[in-house]
């Protein structure tokens, strides 16, 4: 024996089936809404890695110029000693010219002057 009519039975097996769809369809919304989050927190990471990544770069390219300037400063020191070194030997020369001129000088090497 039936308890209820065949067309309240169908009509409450559709909108048992419409509601399961509806909710298997929202939770695939949802899911979906949680993976496009998943996503976008992803892609920020890859973001701040990248910046990362380029902060990285400055910061070598912050030491290659230290390093260039330092090499700069070498040179400069470099240049230095080679015009103290030019000063010495003239210093030198002329002191050598002095005293050959003085030694040939004595012996008559050079006419005196009138």
């Amino acid at each position: 024996m039936q308890t209820g009519s065949t067309p309240y039975r169908k009509a409450i097996r559709n909108a048992t089936l419409v509601l399961v769809a509806l909710g298997v369809v929202l939770s695939l919304f949802v899911s979906g809404i949680f993976q496009a989050g998943d996503f976008a927190s992803a892609y920020f990471a890859a973001g701040d890695f990248a910046y990362g990544v380029f902060a990285a770069g400055h910061f070598a390219l912050g030491i290659y110029a230290i390093g260039t300037f330092a090499v700069g400063v070498f040179s400069v020191g470099i240049f230095s000693v080679g015009v103290f070194s030019t000063g010495i030997f003239s210093v030198g020369v002329w002191t050598m010219g002095f005293f050959l001129y003085g030694r040939y000088k004595k012996k008559g090497a050079f006419p005196p002057q009138r």
